[in-house]
């Protein structure tokens, strides 16, 4: 949990947060690279909260270093995600409205993803697989099979 958050917690307790992240689809060799959350137990795409005075770009490359150990020196913005399917309630009871600006690291088809995505992530992280294959319908590539890679569990906030 970065220290902005820490500090409104301190404030409002659990009550809902506005919460600004950024996040980065990672696609190597045909595979999505995803996380398992220490907090709900699902999967995940990689990012995290962006600190005060913040780039979203920088946040979004810092979290995917922080998390994987990757660097990333190219993004394309997938899109900005907020409203009511970004609602979320951890575990533990703090309450986030979440506003996501999500990025990707390469150009893929999906066909499967694991069932137990984290709430806030799973409407994206389908959104752009659907995107994808709709996009990929009239390539060659349409064929291909794409694998899930799922990596270490990580803390989250």
């Amino acid at each position: 949990m970065n220290s902005y958050v820490k500090t409104m917690r301190s404030m409002i307790g659990t009550k809902p947060l506005l919460i600004c992240g950024a996040s980065v689809i990672v696609i190597r060799d045909g595979h999505i690279l995803l996380q398992k959350r220490k907090d709900n137990g699902c999967w995940s795409h990689h990012g995290g909260c962006i600190e005060l005075a913040e780039r979203v770009e920088d946040a979004a490359k810092r979290e995917l270093y922080e998390e994987t150990g990757l660097k990333v020196n190219s993004m394309i913005l997938y899109g900005v995600f907020s409203g009511p399917e970004l609602h979320y309630v951890y575990p533990h009871g703090d309450e986030v409205y979440n506003v996501d600006t999500v990025f990707v690291c390469d150009d893929f088809e999906v066909d499967e993803v694991p069932e137990n995505l984290s709430p806030p992530v799973s409407g994206i992280i389908h959104q752009f697989i659907n995107q994808r294959q709709s996009d990929a319908s009239d390539s060659p590539l349409a064929e291909q099979k794409t694998q899930i890679t799922t990596g270490r569990s990580y803390d989250i906030f």
